[in-house]
């Protein structure tokens, strides 16, 4: 059975799991901005590994990691993704992003729309035919709130949770029940509008993930499911299609290398 090293860094935390056929197990996470190749000796086993599969949205901490792993499979375009892609610039598209929709059509079908609630919450739209046809990027919860916190002199920066009601009885609490309703519904008209523009005879799966993601989708009926390992998956299933195990003397060369 197959072991792979999954590593998706986004712009604040960096996700690491290692995978066995198709258990992801325990999840670490790593804060971006300080990541270091040292950083994966506190994974255990992270060298006793078949393939090593990456997707980062920052270049420079990219760098780090094929430092450390020199054969890493990035995500990119350019690979068996599972899924077609139907957009003038494939290029552009964000490895998350391909791997959100990878891991989507993997697990939980097509037609979809993937909301992915980070730094920045995107929304990917998968076709009928499964192809990436494009999607929406919108500012994330948390650079919301903070904003309203570094801009005034006496908003406070508050800690995220669902509201105890909408009409806030002290400056915290209308806050967070602008912040938390506020934000629900930013992402169901942009929800309504994809699904008028593109598919007004059917429904898609709606699809939510990420560090956001359980917190927003409480006690509403947005989504169909909430996933926080889609990404995860979708390296998983992507590494699958595009990598070969490493010889027991390539395994010994990398782990010589990494610990230089």
């Amino acid at each position: 059975m197959r072991r792979f090293l999954l590593i998706d860094i986004s712009n604040s935390f960096t996700k690491v799991a290692l995978a066995r056929g198709d258990r992801i197990g325990r999840v670490h996470r790593l804060l971006t901005p300080s990541l270091s190749a040292k950083d994966f000796d506190k994974i255990p086993s992270s060298f006793d590994v078949d393939a090593v599969v990456l997707s980062s949205v920052v270049p420079k901490k990219t760098s780090v990691v094929l430092k450390r792993f020199p054969r890493a499979c990035v995500i990119g375009p350019h690979l068996d993704l599972g899924i077609g892609i139907d957009y003038p610039n494939p290029a552009a598209i964000g490895a998350d992003r391909l791997a959100n929709a990878a891991g989507c059509v993997a697990h939980h079908g097509f037609p979809a729309i993937v909301v992915d609630f980070g730094t920045a919450v995107t929304f990917d739209v998968i076709s009928p035919n499964a192809s990436y046809i494009g999607g929406v990027i919108a500012p994330g919860l948390g650079a919301m709130t903070n904003y309203l916190h570094d801009r005034t002199a006496l908003l406070p920066l508050i800690r995220l949770r669902e509201p105890c009601c909408v009409v806030g009885r002290s400056t915290k609490d209308a806050m967070l029940s602008g912040a938390i309703y506020g934000y629900r519904g930013l992402v169901g008209n942009i929800l309504e509008k994809i699904q008028a523009e593109t598919f007004p005879n059917t429904r898609p799966h709606l699809i939510a993930t990420g560090g956001d993601a359980e917190l927003l989708a409480s006690g509403e009926s947005l989504f169909d499911i909430v996933d926080p390992l889609l990404t995860l998956r979708g390296l998983l299933v992507i590494g699958k299609k595009n990598t070969s195990p490493l010889s027991k003397a390539e395994c010994a060369s990398t782990d010589r290398r990494a610990r230089r």
